[in-house]
């Protein structure tokens, strides 16, 4: 009897320009619990051709990842394919098992995934780790491989690859980690690059350089890249045709102009309603009215009109920074993290702090909330000023002062309920009885909007976008002057980020805050702030008005933030390789991010 060989890579068929790299024809996914089963896939088709960009864009639970992992083989252990093909350059590899599928992946598909911070092996050199994908496939001889490492990490653009090669995961920025997944990617060059959200943790300067990356490998190397995301703004910079799933189901698709200019479903209409980078330019907030004595500026909207300047004994800032200086290391290893920095902020008011990662931006945030003592320069808030403030004193201050994280999930207790986590200020500070607590905390759940059914769940229970509402909710129960938020709609899909900065809008109208908004993100600042300062190695190199600072940026690095927002070469129809940002020093590092002589990120 004759044994049939299995099928492996070297089975597959190579590329055809009549042929797409990948087709995904009516494919069902499900996932099975104890009892039930449930089908996250309702016969999505697509196709990639060979050197094409497909986008599949969606919020969270529309089937983008369950379909990426479908394509190279990783579903989770309980989660089969029902129905359907997967047919890689012809081949159908829908049933292909486990063995079958490691010869494909890496030699056949590349898979680029979200968070480099979990891909990588926090204990394993990065040369190694590229070395590592090129030995299970037996590319070749000790000495081959390394050179192949060293070629790869130049080719993703990494400085000085022999001693990256050295380095561990951790002594690299955000954006050199990801690099390095796209060099693990296109080490055995594959035919289709699989990106599931490999750019949405990223600034927008070192996005749009991971992304011109995949653009250069597409056209020099002819490689398909289907992009998972769920921002339609990156779609329209970068795919050539669009694929907009919901629940499960495709809703839309076509050609990226066609489906941009004229969407035929109303989730599409919705998504692009709500993406900040294709839409802010038409719904920025009106730059704040000034008073001519003070310079302070007074919050005035576009919905309802100016609002009258208040006297000027009302006019004290909310925030006041001057001078600012904040160091950290040793005397003989300094680092300057705030070097220099001045803002003030209205009352009733949204300035926002924006600039990549190690701009300083966090780090000033900290310090208004009294978290960090500043080496020098001198901030109020709230009419105290927070040197020499005790603990108590400090404590007293944070019935003014609240801080919104962005990761709602990690701020919030997982053994509490919405209630409890709520209601937790109001005990701490001693407000109220039991009855007169609940009765607040009803209040706020019922000004963030969260239902009624979900207030006594726990947060492991609740969406990214419900579990963000009840942080908000946490953060002004005690009705604050002040609102610091450190990037508090950055890992929300763009139809809840809308929603939550809706959100902050009214209560800010009728609570009267004042929000210090920290965002790496310029598309969501125009958005929301009527005020910005932009940061860059820890200075501040331009302040104003929002709508003067984007209609007329003064310094080459806001400049260059403005035009690396996702969507901003679709509306404005600008070239999309613009020069590097540079500081107020020169040049910037590639990676966005203060780097050491050692090369070490800070």
């Amino acid at each position: 009897m004759t044994r049939t060989a299995h099928p492996t890579a070297a089975d597959i068929a190579a590329p055809d320009p009549g042929t797409p790299v990948l087709a995904v024809e009516d494919l069902s996914v499900a996932y099975t619990g104890r009892t039930t089963e449930t089908r996250v896939l309702h016969g999505v088709s697509l196709t990639v051709d060979p050197g094409e960009v497909v986008a599949v864009v969606g919020e969270s639970g529309s089937g983008k990842s369950t379909t990426a992992q479908s394509v190279i083989g990783l579903l989770p252990g309980n989660g089969r394919v029902l129905g359907g093909r997967i047919l890689l350059n012809g081949t159908d590899i829908t049933a292909w098992g486990e063995r079958r599928m490691e010869a494909v992946r890496g030699a056949r598909i590349g898979l680029v995934p979200q968070d480099p911070g979990d891909s990588l092996n926090p204990v394993k050199r990065i040369g190694d780790t590229l070395a590592e994908a090129l030995d299970i496939h037996r590319w070749g001889d000790r000495r081959r491989v390394r050179a192949r490492v060293l070629e790869l990490l130049e080719r993703v653009g990494i400085p000085d690859p022999v001693r990256r090669a050295r380095q561990y995961p951790h002594e690299l920025s955000g954006g050199m980690r990801q690099r390095v997944l796209i060099a693990a990617a296109i080490a055995l060059r594959p035919d289709l690059v699989i990106a599931d959200e490999a750019t949405s943790a990223l600034d927008v300067t070192v996005q749009r350089t991971v992304l011109d990356l995949l653009d250069d490998l597409r056209r020099e190397d002819g490689t398909a890249v289907l992009l998972v995301t769920h921002d339609l703004a990156v779609a329209a910079d970068r795919a050539d045709r669009v694929v907009v799933l919901k629940d499960g189901r495709v809703r839309e698709s076509g050609p990226t102009a066609t489906v941009l200019t004229r969407p035929a479903d109303d989730y599409t209409r919705t998504l692009l309603a709500d993406a900040p980078s294709l839409t802010a330019a038409g719904r920025s907030r009106a730059p704040a009215a000034t008073d001519g004595r003070t310079g302070i500026h007074a919050p005035s909207r576009t919905d309802a009109g100016p609002t009258p300047a208040p006297a000027a004994s009302q006019l004290r800032p909310a925030i006041d920074v001057r001078d600012l200086v904040q160091d950290f290391g040793s005397r003989r290893d300094p680092f300057r993290a705030v070097d220099g920095v001045s803002f003030t902020v209205a009352p009733g008011t949204t300035h926002a702090l924006v600039g990549e990662s190690g701009s300083g931006k966090t780090t000033t945030a900290r310090v208004v909330m009294g978290l960090t003592r500043p080496t020098s320069g001198h901030v109020t808030v709230a009419g105290r000023d927070l040197a020499g403030l005790s603990r108590r004193d400090l404590r007293e201050l944070r019935r003014n002062l609240q801080l919104v994280y962005q990761n709602p999930y990690g701020s919030l207790d997982p053994r509490r309920s919405v209630r409890d986590i709520v209601a937790e200020p109001l005990r701490n500070h001693g407000i109220g009885d039991r009855g007169a607590r609940a009765a607040t905390v009803e209040e706020f759940l019922d000004r963030v909007a969260l239902p009624g059914h979900l207030r006594g769940h726990r947060p492991r229970e609740l969406s990214g976008g419900q579990r963000q509402r009840v942080a908000i909710a946490r953060a002004l129960v005690l009705r604050p002057d002040v609102v610091v938020l450190d990037e508090p709609v950055s890992a929300l899909d763009v139809t809840v980020q809308a929603r939550i900065l809706d959100l902050l809008e009214r209560l800010q109208d009728e609570l009267g805050t004042t929000y210090l908004f920290i965002s790496h993100d310029l598309a969501v600042v125009r958005r929301l702030a009527h005020t910005v300062t932009v940061m860059t190695r820890g200075r501040a190199v331009e302040s104003g008005p929002v709508g003067d600072v984007f209609s007329a940026p003064r310094h080459d690095y806001t400049r260059a933030l403005i035009d690396a927002i996702p969507g901003h070469q679709a509306a404005t129809g600008s070239v999309r390789h613009a020069p590097a940002p540079t500081g107020p020093t020169g040049p910037r590092a590639p990676q966005g991010e203060p780097v050491r002589s050692d090369g070490k990120v800070r």
